[in-house]
């Protein structure tokens, strides 16, 4: 009798365990169904964007092989893909109360511009708003399938669906160009005249999503002489971060080669910003961030190689210094206080893969030896030389080069050794100023041979000459234009007060430069290449 009751009891509570459970299960099934999307686990792990420059199954573009959404969704980029999945967490804040950074979060579209503002009135001039040609379909990098749509799965999977897919029909007046996130609406518009337009209505919200986008994913850039990650957004974005290795008021030692001095996150920032100012637009948009090394990096990388170099600094703060060329070692980690980090965070071009890039060898590179010179340093007449190779003997190629010239000096860049062009474009086509991070290292002196193009060749775009005229005015003074244009970022203020001063005083020798050249000239044309006709 009694074995019969124990036997009764055990049958009895197991079914009542198993209820139990079944009611827990399902009390948790409610609770997540209930739970909004937005606060519900992101689920990365299976279908995560690869650590490339453009996601698994994104809105067709089409090269001009009219590459198929199936070539973009077996594409895979070189860094490896996330693997790990990684919870929501709350967008923060990434500048200060009372920081002009702010204004990005409010999403401002004018780009912190005022009334009385010396930028706005500096992009209404007429300088400013010289036509491009006609862009026709050749002359775009993609084009796109106007019928395809994308947008995010409601499950908060964060994965892209075709319209073929789509759960809901868009709004009404959308267009499925409305559905792009803001990268790759900037990769979309690219052409063969430019980077991106002068007035871009996209550019607030590309440098907001920069600066404040979730980071899923944190993977170290292979190559380079310094440590460089790759960021990944939900919304499959990616950025190039570089980190900060040198407080504002330092100065590059006089005794560093230019090929040893550190790379500068706020020289990325400052150098875009430059770049715009100039009317190059030629370099990818950047904007400062504060990252949190343990969340943001250490916690959600895939990088071994990088999960190995963290540790915890005698101060107890998070440090990790990667793998690279130079400064990658416990000597020269890179520590957050106690784990945040400022860095800048670069817009990604599209993946070469997808828009195949040409490396080209500057003609006036240096010879990166501590005692050697290049050829172009001991021979006055180079530039003959380089009119006669191409593809600087015919076309705009050797303006355009000089044109970077003068970027680089005005910013103390002295590492230009290669530039790119989009392939598709062939030698007609601008050239990217990419990777700027040694310039504005020092503002106590300038480097008279970065001009060497322009001295030797004496030869300048009649644009840039009139905007650098232009900017030598009190009302659009370049110091104060790149100081209004600087103040906006999430990191401000990004340059001392000397940097900002050392510009004026180079735009200085920059004209003298082609003063003298008109000087020897016989004609003004023959310095001044006539660029701009009769649209000024």
């Amino acid at each position: 009798m009694r074995c019969r009751l124990r036997t009764l009891f055990q049958r009895k509570f197991k079914v009542s365990l198993l209820f139990l459970l079944l009611l827990a299960l399902l009390v948790h099934l409610a609770m997540d169904l209930a739970l909004p999307a937005a606060l519900r686990p992101c689920g990365c792990d299976a279908k995560a964007p690869k650590a490339s420059g453009v996601p698994s199954g994104s809105p067709v573009l089409a090269s001009p092989k009219k590459l198929s959404l199936r070539i973009l969704q077996d594409f895979s980029g070189s860094n490896g893909s996330l693997e790990k999945s990684s919870q929501l967490q709350g967008a923060e804040p990434h500048a200060r109360a009372g920081e002009p950074g702010l204004r990005h979060q409010r999403g401002e579209e004018n780009a912190g511009w005022t009334e009385g503002s010396k930028l706005a009135a500096l992009f209404k001039h007429p300088l400013y708003n010289i036509p491009i040609p006609e862009v026709t379909e050749k002359d775009k990098l993609f084009v796109v399938n106007p019928m395809e749509k994308f947008s995010l799965r409601s499950s908060g999977s964060d994965e892209w669906v075709s319209s073929s897919k789509a759960e809901t029909l868009l709004p009404t007046g959308k267009t499925a160009y409305d559905t792009y996130p803001a990268w790759l609406k900037f990769h979309i518009g690219i052409n063969r005249y430019e980077l991106y337009p002068r007035q871009d209505p996209l550019m607030p919200t590309l440098l907001r999503d920069l600066a404040t986008q979730r980071i899923v994913s944190s993977v170290q850039k292979s190559g380079g002489t310094q440590l460089k990650l790759i960021m990944t957004f939900p919304n499959y974005g990616q950025a190039l971060f570089k980190p900060m290795k040198q407080t504002r008021d330092q100065e590059t030692p006089i005794d560093f080669f230019y090929f040893s001095d550190f790379e500068r996150h706020n020289a990325e920032i400052a150098a875009f910003h430059l770049d715009r100012i100039l009317d190059f637009r030629r370099i990818p948009p950047v904007s400062g961030r504060l990252v949190n090394i343990t969340k943001e990096i250490r916690d959600i990388t895939t990088d071994k190689k990088l999960a190995k170099t963290f540790f915890i600094s005698p101060a107890g703060n998070v440090c990790f210094y990667g793998e690279c060329s130079y400064y990658c070692s416990t000597e020269h980690a890179l520590c957050g206080k106690p784990d945040r980090l400022e860095g800048s965070m670069a817009a990604l071009l599209p993946d070469k893969t997808l828009a195949k890039r040409r490396s080209w060898r500057s003609p006036w590179r240096r010879s990166y030896h501590k005692s050697k010179k290049a050829e172009w340093e001991l021979n006055p007449n180079y530039c003959a030389q380089v009119r006669e190779t191409p593809p600087y003997n015919r076309g705009h190629r050797l303006l355009d080069l000089i044109d970077m010239t003068v970027l680089d000096f005005l910013m103390g860049n002295m590492d230009r050794h290669h530039y790119e062009t989009f392939e598709k474009f062939g030698n007609d086509t601008f050239l990217l100023h990419l990777d700027n991070g040694r310039g504005f290292g020092t503002h106590s002196r300038d480097e008279p041979s970065i001009l060497a193009p322009l001295r030797q060749c004496c030869s300048i775009k009649k644009s840039t000459y009139l905007r650098l005229q232009l900017l030598a005015t009190q009302p659009y003074r370049l110091s104060d234009l790149l100081r209004e244009a600087l103040a906006a970022d999430p990191l401000a203020p990004i340059l001392a007060e000397p940097h900002l001063r050392a510009l004026d005083r180079r735009l200085g020798k920059v004209l003298a430069a082609v003063g003298r050249c008109l000087a020897g000239a016989a004609r003004p044309d023959e310095v001044l290449v006539d660029d701009v006709g009769s649209r000024v």
